[in-house]
């Protein structure tokens, strides 16, 4: 294959690596972006809990804070060009103590120290009339009205296409298997052919220190996977809350989340578990009876509620609570690591960030003249979907309505999905009540030819 040459090359196609694949693109740079997995999202950024965070809760004065509340204003800046929904919910941070009651005093103190000023304390009373079928235990709580849902995959998917339209290219089953600095330019070679590149971002997630190491001799940081289960309840349970329920957080982890999903489900989850292993996140039947067990606590009506998935992912969190940013401007290198729960929202902050970091080293970079901005589809369930538009409405998926169209237009276009997983999370299809029961063989049909390793072939992987 031939040796091609870009400005930056970006390691990692989670939503970190496509909103720096953008970033950089908008800013006038040739980018590559590779990625070890068979789409984008095929690593720690598919599992999360969705939520568009304001920072209130965030160390003071951190990098993290500052990229949260810089990557929220250009989501909500960005959303309707992009076609990006946005849930807005509002959340309320619950004390079930009298310990946790006393300490949102503080925590109300640190939203103000992070410019988050409409946090607002509520009592007993307050915290039931806004929601009403939460535990009548409840002592207290803050509202959070900033605090919103959005759709986890649409957003990384529209950042990699937009970056792809104006001119990146995006390589996938591509692992970086080795690479050295020559000169003014990295030399790379992955399991998909050799590139050059000016400057190197790496944006690998789980692998972010395997692939220092491998590019500088030595990494500046330690990934430790960190495990996260989530339960989701049926569509009929989401009416049942509507806000984002948030614990007091705790040193080590923000807690567990009750919440809506712009899919129309309630989502329960994380739990909090480290282990070595960082390619499989597997769900375990005693973890998943307690995040239950706890959302029945805090909403006593869903102890009647039937579960509709579960699944689980991992968080590249590493030996240190913050975030791990590595710049090494001499080589034309940037490692972005250790993002872990915040990152969906912090993206865009973090793209920005490197980009005003890196730019001294592509002193040449000028703005493209025109930028295309073609908006992604719309799988939330609060605005219009494909199958309530003119025209031939065949439903594929029943559980999720899912048309047909909808899913030939993921199989093709500047990002195409590229196997099951990919294809789920562009159109929901195999996601519902059934688990792709009724609707598989269809999909196997219809994306014949289109993916890496045939349908009939593939895991049928309920988890996404």
């Amino acid at each position: 294959m031939s040796d091609p040459a870009f400005d930056v090359a970006v390691i990692g196609a989670g939503v970190v690596g496509c909103a720096v694949a953008r970033r950089f693109v908008l800013g006038g740079a040739r980018v590559l972006l590779l990625e070890k997995g068979t789409d984008l999202l095929s690593g720690a950024s598919k599992a999360n809990s969705a939520i568009l965070h304001t920072g209130f809760d965030a160390p003071g004065g951190s990098l993290e804070l500052a990229c949260m509340q810089r990557g929220y204003a250009e989501y909500r800046q960005i959303a309707q060009a992009l076609n990006l929904p946005v849930l807005e919910t509002g959340a309320l941070v619950a004390a079930w103590s009298d310990e946790e009651f006393e300490r949102l005093a503080q925590l109300h103190a640190r939203a103000s120290d992070n410019g988050v000023h409409d946090v607002q304390r509520l009592d007993r009373a307050e915290m039931l009339a806004r929601e009403p079928h939460i535990a009548p235990s409840v002592r207290g709580g803050l509202l959070v009205p900033g605090e919103h849902v959005i759709d986890p995959w649409s957003a990384p998917l529209a950042y990699l296409r937009q970056a792809v339209e104006n001119g990146g290219r995006a390589v996938f089953d591509a692992p970086l298997l080795a690479g050295r600095r020559v000169g003014a330019q990295w030399r790379l070679r992955s399991a998909r052919g050799n590139f050059r590149a000016r400057c190197v971002v790496n944006c690998a997630g789980l692998w972010g220190d395997r692939v220092e190491a491998m590019l500088l001799g030595q990494a500046s940081f330690q990934i430790k996977p960190r495990k996260g289960q989530f339960v989701v309840f049926d569509k009929s349970a989401s009416a049942l809350l509507r806000s984002i329920l948030l614990p007091v957080p705790g040193e080590h982890s923000k807690g567990i989340v009750l919440t809506r999903t712009v899919f129309g489900n309630l989502l329960v989850g994380p739990t909090a578990e480290e282990q070595e292993d960082r390619s499989r996140a597997t769900v375990e039947r005693a973890a998943l009876q307690r995040l239950i067990d706890k959302a029945g606590q805090l909403l006593p009506a869903l102890r009647t509620m039937p579960v509709t998935a579960v699944y689980a992912g991992l968080r590249p969190a590493s030996e240190k609570k913050e975030y791990r940013l590595h710049l090494q401007a001499d080589a034309g290198y940037f490692a972005v690591g250790g993002i872990r729960s915040t990152g969906l929202t912090a993206a865009l902050g973090l793209a920005a960030h490197v980009f005003d970091r890196l730019r001294p080293c592509l002193p040449d970079l000028a703005p493209p003249d025109r930028v295309l901005c073609s908006p992604v589809p719309n799988l939330a369930e609060h605005r219009e979907r494909d199958w309530e538009k003119p025209g031939d409405n065949d439903i594929v998926c029943h559980c999720e309505r899912v048309t047909r169209r909808e899913i030939e237009a993921a199989l093709t276009g500047p990002v195409p999905a590229l196997d099951l997983g990919g294809l789920k999370r562009r159109t929901r299809v195999c996601m519902g009540r059934c688990q792709g029961f009724h609707c598989a063989a269809r999909v196997a049909e219809l994306s014949a030819g289109h993916f890496h390793a045939p349908l009939a072939l593939a895991t049928l992987d309920r988890h996404g």
